[in-house]
């Protein structure tokens, strides 16, 4: 465990630097391992093959009338003895090479260790094994190999033996070892210095990185990433700028929405404790008007803490949607008449165009309280005229609900963000006529659950529209929903 966290805690470009060390020194253990401990074995092995290729090429030519030339020719190419024999061991034909030092062999055994091991046979030997070796050196006898293979079998058959020297390699491998100790420091001292440079230019954009995180993280918003050298690192730093981007535009929503409700909650709060305290000094002058400001203020408190609660939930997926068929226009047509109504003494004038009922499938609380949202922040927005239009179009198999203000529009650079949570267009912030200024978010939100559309289209100083659609449902002749 201790050495887990040690390991976590080194730094990257020093465990860039390890793993390559490591690797290269892996390649220098595999290096000497073929280049000596194996090198003998690899060498035999390369070479028994060879003679084997060279009695194939004898026993595919051995009735031709160049055989002698064949096998002479294979014999100085190649170092060896070739004997082509009958099967009691007789030669028949014979090449050497111009020095000979392979030793006489018994050819009958050898053809006999043949006959038992299927038409091939080979075996190292050592032509002065009985020879003692020279007072105070290390000398060492060369090996001879002879391999063995029958041909023509059914026609009374003939042997091919070859017999060639096995090259001590001891000799090689000394050789061999000092001058991988040579290369071995060069490796070394290059893979040091590559380790120590691919693990600089690794980990240095990574550390600045990290660098700007940290600034990030203690609240500088205006913080940005420079990742470079490596595409990875590009689309880390480019996405660490979004993100930097994306939380200070909440940083400053969250600012504006502590402005706006304390705002929202600081005026109906000094008119409540007003009108109270006016009610406690004078019992005996209060009147209808005070106790209908004061209604009307705790109404507006409690509809922007229950907005507040709503986008919560919302956000956090908590709500759940209760979906069932209902008449949408019924809905439409209730809610505009009951806000009609609620608002006709300030003089607002909301008209409601329609075609046939339309029926969807949906959670109907949630979509009149879209509704709602849209036409109380046409109320809020719509300028002198107080004029709101509100229309249902239907086009295959959606229904679009609309609702207009002829108010002073959004500009276009504003458009992109008005459905932001707590964003106020044109950043002043505006007492509303009723609701909470919550309420695009709060429609974005449910629209979104519902997998319909929505959006907006507006032109500065003519006001705006919006809109949003949803699926519709079936509508039988008897305006039964199915």
């Amino acid at each position: 465990m201790k050495c887990r966290l040690n390991l976590n805690k080194l730094r990257l470009k020093w465990k860039i630097f390890v793993f390559l060390l490591g690797f290269c020194a892996m390649l220098l253990l595999i290096l000497w391992m073929f280049q000596t401990v194996f090198l003998e074995t690899f060498y035999k092995n390369v070479r028994v093959m060879e003679i084997k290729h060279d009695a194939d090429i004898v026993g595919n030519y051995a009735d031709s009338a160049d055989i002698q030339d064949i096998i002479g020719q294979i014999s100085n190419t190649n170092d060896s003895v070739i004997d082509i024999t009958d099967m009691n061991g007789n030669s028949l034909l014979s090449a050497y090479p111009q020095q000979d030092m392979r030793m006489a062999v018994n050819n009958a055994a050898l053809i006999a260790q043949a006959k038992n091991n299927g038409g091939e046979f080979y075996e190292y030997m050592t032509p002065m094994q009985n020879m003692p070796a020279p007072a105070g050196r290390n000398f060492m006898q060369p090996q001879s190999l002879v391999f063995v293979k029958l041909i023509n079998l059914p026609e009374g058959g003939r042997a091919v033996i070859i017999r060639a020297i096995i090259t001590p390699v001891d000799a090689t491998v000394t050789t061999l070892r000092y001058q991988l100790y040579v290369i071995s420091g060069i490796m070394l001292l290059f893979s040091i210095i590559l380790a120590i440079v691919i693990a600089k230019r690794v980990s240095r954009p990574i550390e600045e990185i990290s660098k700007s995180a940290q600034l990030l993280a203690k609240g500088n918003y205006d913080t940005r990433f420079t990742g470079k050298g490596f595409a990875e690192i590009v689309a880390l730093s480019d996405t660490m700028n979004m993100t930097a981007v994306e939380l200070g535009r909440v940083e400053n929503l969250r600012r504006e929405l502590l402005a706006n409700v304390s705002h929202d909650l600081r005026t109906p709060l000094a008119l409540i404790y007003s009108y109270a305290e006016l009610m406690n000094d004078f019992p005996d002058e209060i009147t209808p008007e005070q106790t209908k400001t004061i209604l009307k203020e705790t109404s507006r408190l409690t509809s922007l803490v229950n907005d507040v609660l709503d986008i919560s939930k919302l956000e956090s997926d908590m709500e759940q949607l209760n979906i069932t068929g209902f008449n949408l226009t019924r809905n439409i047509s209730d809610t505009v008449e009951q806000t009609g109504e609620l608002l006709k003494n300030d003089g607002f004038e909301i008209v409601f165009s329609h075609g046939e009922d339309v029926y969807v499938r949906a959670d109907e609380v949630k979509i009149g309280r879209a509704f709602y949202n849209l036409l109380i922040n046409a109320v809020n927005y719509s300028g002198d005229s107080r004029a709101v239009s509100v229309a249902q179009t239907v086009s295959a198999d959606c229904v679009r609900i609309s609702v207009q203000d002829n108010g002073d529009g959004i500009t276009e650079a504003e458009l992109p963000f008005i459905w932001d949570r707590y964003y106020k267009s044109g950043k002043r912030h505006k007492r509303a006529v009723t609701g909470s200024g919550l309420g695009l978010s709060i429609v974005k939100k449910i629209i979104e659950m519902h997998g319909g559309c929505y959006g907006v289209t507006s032109e500065y100083g003519k006001g705006s529209t919006f809109w949003f659609e949803i699926k519709l449902g079936n509508m039988t002749k008897t305006n039964e929903y199915k």
